[in-house]
């Protein structure tokens, strides 16, 4: 039997322009899906295919896997504060703090170096070029400065260079150095042949008081000079016994025992009597303010004090000479004076007021022979016993480099020199 023949589809006509069209594939039901296979063309690179993150949707971080083993932990949370703290990075306290005194130590030896050396050099262009005369003292004085100006500043560069090569081998070298230098310049400078500079700079610097001191100072040594050795010598030996009690007094009174010694020493020449004028004890105290009586006794925690008790009579020395002391603003030659004179008068304030004088030099002529040569001889007492008590012995003032030794040793009470 003949099958019927099925007529023919008719064809589709696609319209120009239209695009093409991919055929639908059917997926029967019930299989599994798959994915495409993308056929990768041969030598082209691999690619990893581009993830595309949704808009607005928050960054994730790629998850680690921990190992079955290892017990799960939480991330700790990092505060703000623990963050900026390590961020910032602090230099070490130690260091720097070692640093800094290597420095210190550096700038404090150029310090001494520096000032020792221009003290010298000032005092000797100071004794070099002394007068008024423009061309011959005060020109050649006013290059000298400029030239030690320079001069520093070309020692400062080398130092500069020197401090970067020693800090190269060890950071410890410059200080050392400095120190070093600082120490060998130091100890020339105080030597005895130095000592004229000195004073020629403190002069330079002081003016007229330094000038007047200088003065003072020099009828001082003078004095010291002219005493007898022998009869110095047995006035020292016996203030041995009353050495006890001038000190105790002294601290007391915040005076210099050996200023208390020299008018002792003065007063009574360490014999304690009555005098004709009135004096009694060890220091011949006569006539005391009241205030001196009561301050002397609260010191001593007595009520009744005995001038011929040698400690008491050196309690109301010393209280008194402070007394005179602070009326004469401290002036050493005034206060001497004032104690001598005592109220007699009007005192010495009413004297100085009356003939219109400043200070001891101006003073000097108005008095008589006795007042004006006390404090004098004061203070030459009180040289010999300081060199008793530093050297074991008086030196002679005179005698080869002593009197530079003895007036580097200084007078007690003012000013030592360095």
């Amino acid at each position: 039997m003949n099958k019927p023949v099925a007529p023919p589809k008719p064809a589709k006509v696609k319209p120009e322009g239209s695009p093409e069209r991919k055929p639908v594939k059917v997926k029967p039901e019930g299989s599994p899906e798959r994915k495409p296979v993308k056929v990768k063309p041969e030598g082209s690179p691999e690619r990893k295919p581009a993830k595309v993150k949704p808009e607005g949707s928050p960054e994730r971080k790629p998850v680690k896997i921990k190992p079955e083993a290892s017990p799960e932990r939480k991330p700790r949370a990092r505060s703000t504060r623990q963050v900026s703290k390590k961020a910032i990075t602090k230099p070490p306290v130690g260091n720097f703090r070692h640093r800094l005194l290597l420095i210190t130590l550096e700038v404090i030896g150029l310090l001494i170096t520096t000032v020792s050396a221009i003290m010298v050099i000032l005092g000797y262009s100071a004794n070099r070029f002394s007068g008024t005369s423009f061309f011959t003292s005060l020109l050649p004085f006013a290059i000298g400065i400029l030239g030690l100006i320079v001069a520093m500043a070309g020692l400062l560069i080398g130092w500069w260079k020197l401090r970067k090569w020693s800090q190269d081998r060890a950071s410890l070298l410059p200080p050392i150095l400095s120190i070093c230098i600082a120490l060998v310049i130091g100890w020339f400078s105080m030597q005895d042949q130095f000592a004229l500079a000195r004073g020629h700079f403190r002069t330079l610097v002081g003016g007229k008081q330094e000038a007047g001191r200088v003065t003072l100072a020099h009828q001082v040594y003078a004095a010291y000079r002219r005493y007898d050795s022998a009869q110095l010598q047995r006035l020292v030996n016996r203030a041995q016994e009353y050495n006890p009690v001038i000190k105790e007094a002294a601290r007391e009174f915040d005076i210099d025992p050996n200023l208390l010694q020299g008018i002792a020493a003065t007063e009574s020449s360490f014999l304690p009597r009555d005098s004709a004028d009135g004096g009694r004890g060890l220091f011949q105290i006569t006539q005391v303010p009241k205030v001196v009586v009561e301050q002397a006794g609260k010191h001593l925690s007595e009520h009744q004090l005995s001038l011929l008790n040698p400690r008491h009579n050196a309690f109301l020395a010393a209280a008194t000479f402070r007394y005179y002391l602070a009326e004469m603003n401290d002036d050493l030659f005034l206060g001497l004076l004032a104690y001598n004179i005592g109220p007699a008068n009007g005192g010495l304030r009413f004297i100085m007021q009356q003939y219109g004088a400043t200070d001891f030099v101006t003073i000097q002529p108005y008095l008589q022979l006795l007042p004006r040569d006390y404090p004098i001889r004061v203070l030459s007492y009180s040289l010999a016993f300081r060199l008793w008590q530093k050297e074991g012995k008086l030196l002679a003032y005179e005698e080869g480099k002593n009197a530079l030794h003895i007036q580097r040793i200084g007078i007690p009470g003012l000013l030592a020199d360095f």
